[in-house]
């Protein structure tokens, strides 16, 4: 029988920072690459000395730290404010190259910038993973904005008000009946994921670089022309250890467009047309500064999900800065955008910062300017933009196994709650070798191995959509898989011992303690609140001609409290680390880990876990319901 031990359970309390609302921004002068003149934007100076954006105008919606924010506020309120409207109202600024907002279905593609990203995977919802992710940022990236429009939240319903076209007026602050206005985003705006492992990612990459790597990320997702990048967004996502513009102490995250000539290392050339994108470091590396524990305790990725939120948010109001929505009214507040008028503003009060519930799950996220109520708003009605009322739903088709060389026929469907509509589909993330017609048929010959994360969207003709993900595995040829099957032994330690598993004294256990994912016995690694290695391991054969993926349920418990990994457990397979998890990533639950080993295929393989756990403050990894598919 296994052995209960007795652990620390007692969780340390995390002390939240007090916030300060942001009174000042940048001031930009854009000039864009392409041929034709573009409409002039309003010139502004940076009136807060104390903005990240000083000296550097490309910083637009440049959310500062809260240090930095309380020198900016501390400047601005001995300043006077002259205002039109109001200190903080916002007007339009013309468009560049005929363009202010996003006033269609927006399109957002993430792109994990360079090798320090470490090894990819891909997790049971479908979501890109990655070994040097410590902190879990990427999969919490991706369900954020394939939540965005979903689960009625309407913290993404304030951007309906805003909009652009040849019947608004440069200076507006309010838009005509006849604009063409940004939708209310229904059914998600993920629209693609890519790992950019060519290369490393500098240490602290130029405003120039970053606009390449977007400009390149266009031209990797198909995207060759203007019109395909006229709703596009593209996040290049900075990997841990890095310090892209030199944002350390002073900013958390920023946005622009590849034709501003303000960016360091100047404009970026384009044969694509203009291309949005913006900076996200992995920002987490700043700590409280940008955010973590800004509303939950511990709250690590509270701050990366705001700033996302928030240059999104921006760059929907102001796509080419800064020919959309930007502050011109001499105040303060001069040269911001929506939601550097709203940044670090306290959870509970007005304005205030909030977890958003969405179709994927809650997330962190901080309010936004609006002209129409003339607050920050964290929660908005549909207006200007207006919605369809109509809801599309995709039926999920399960995870999909294939072989390299053999044909390939899926049908999605799909449903619409109005009748008589007609769905037209898109994809992203198919294996190479297959394609989806706009009926929704998946057809073609895969001829590459390997794992894909597939996102499935289906629009009807009033722009409604809705989305499913799953994975994609496709195996080697010669023969196929003929042992196909989970492959791993006691794989949820049901038997009460750990056979054929390895595992240090006490491992293997079933007190009430901690609880098992399922059934009464998991495999319970440190948690002692002193010095102390665990380790779990089990030699597997992966049969030749499969794909085989690894899989586990993770549950971390701690005391330690913070964004430093005091306690960690590393996943191997043979002398590869597949994943590091920290007391950094302590949560309620388990969560389900996967990894593609098809690579493996014909070998035999040690997987391995170990805990180990400092002097002080327990951390407790639980694994239970392990899997080893072939197929």
């Amino acid at each position: 029988m296994g052995e209960s031990h007795h652990r620390a359970v007692a969780r340390a309390a995390f002390t939240g920072l007090a916030s300060l609302a942001l009174v000042t921004g940048a001031a930009f002068a854009a000039a864009p690459l392409a041929a034709a003149a573009p409409t002039p934007a309003p010139s502004h100076s940076v009136a807060n000395p104390y903005s990240p954006a000083n000296g550097h105008a490309y910083r637009h919606g440049v959310v500062p730290t809260l240090q930095q924010n309380a020198k900016m506020k501390s400047w601005a309120a001995g300043q006077a404010s002259p205002a039109a409207t109001g200190p903080e109202t916002l007007s339009y600024g013309g468009g560049i190259d005929g363009i202010g907002v996003q006033s269609g279905h927006s399109k957002v593609y993430l792109v994990f910038y360079g090798t320090q990203w470490g090894t990819q995977s891909t997790n049971g919802s479908g979501d890109a993973t990655f070994s040097g992710d410590s902190q879990g940022a990427a999969p919490v990236a991706q369900e954020m904005f394939k939540g965005i429009g979903t689960g009625n939240e309407l913290w993404s319903a304030d951007l309906t008000q805003w909009c652009d076209g040849p019947n608004v007026s440069a200076g507006a602050t309010s838009c005509p009946s006849n604009a063409n206005f940004i939708p209310y985003q229904s059914g998600g705006v993920l629209s693609g994921v890519w790992y950019d492992n060519s290369a490393a990612s500098p240490s602290a990459a130029s405003g120039h670089q970053l606009g390449v790597e977007a400009v390149k990320a266009a031209s990797h997702f198909g995207n060759t022309t203007a019109a395909a990048n006229r709703d596009a967004y593209y996040v290049i996502l900075s990997p841990h250890g890095t310090n892209p513009d030199n944002y350390q102490n002073q900013y958390c995250a920023w946005h622009d467009y590849n034709g501003d000539s303000t960016l360091t290392g100047g404009a970026v050339s384009s044969t694509v047309g203009d291309v949005a994108f913006s900076n996200q470091p992995y920002n987490m590396d700043s700590g409280a500064g940008c955010g973590v524990g800004f509303i939950n305790s511990p709250g690590t990725l509270d701050g990366y999900t705001m700033t996302l939120g928030h240059e999104w948010h921006e760059m929907m109001s102001d796509q080419n800065p800064a020919g959309g929505w930007t502050n011109q009214t001499g105040s303060s507040y001069n040269g911001q955008e929506n939601s550097d008028e709203c940044a670090w503003i306290n959870p509970g009060q007005a304005g205030g910062a909030a977890n958003i519930t969405m179709g994927t799950g809650t997330f962190a996220e901080q309010a936004s300017w609006s002209n129409d109520t003339n607050a920050c708003a964290i929660s908005h009605p549909i207006v200007g933009g207006g919605s369809t009322g109509n809801t599309v739903a995709v039926t999920n088709p399960g995870n999909q196994n294939s072989t390299v060389g053999t044909a390939v026929s899926l049908q999605i469907s799909g449903s619409d709650s109005a009748s008589g509509q007609t769905l037209t589909y898109s994809a992203t993330g198919l294996p190479a070798g297959l394609s989806i017609s706009s009926g929704g048929a998946v057809t073609g010959t895969p001829t590459t191995s390997g794992t894909s994360s597939v996102t499935v969207t289906a629009k009807d003709t009033t722009g409604a959509s809705g989305s499913t993900s799953f994975t994609w595995t496709v195996g080697t040829s010669g023969g196929g898989c003929t042992t196909p099957g989970q492959k791993i032994g006691n794989p949820g330690f049901e038997t009460g011992t750990a056979a054929p598993w390895t595992a240090s004294s006490g491992v293997i256990d079933n007190s009430t303690g901690e609880a098992a994912h399922s059934g009464s016995w998991k495999a319970w690694m440190d948690g002692y609140g002193s010095t102390h290695t665990d380790t779990l391991s089990q030699s597997v054969t992966i049969p030749s001609g499969c794909a085989a993926t690894f899989s586990f349920y993770l549950h971390i418990d701690t005391a330690e409290s913070g964004s430093t990994a005091y306690d960690k457990l590393t996943v191997q397979v043979g002398s590869t680390t597949l994943a590091t998890y920290s007391n950094v990533n302590a949560a309620s639950g388990y969560a389900l880990k996967s990894f593609n080993l098809s690579s493996y295929a014909g070998q035999t393989v040690t997987l391995k876990f170990t805990g180990t756990e400092d002097s002080s403050l327990q951390t407790s990894f639980v694994v239970d319901d392990t899997a080893l598919n072939a197929s």
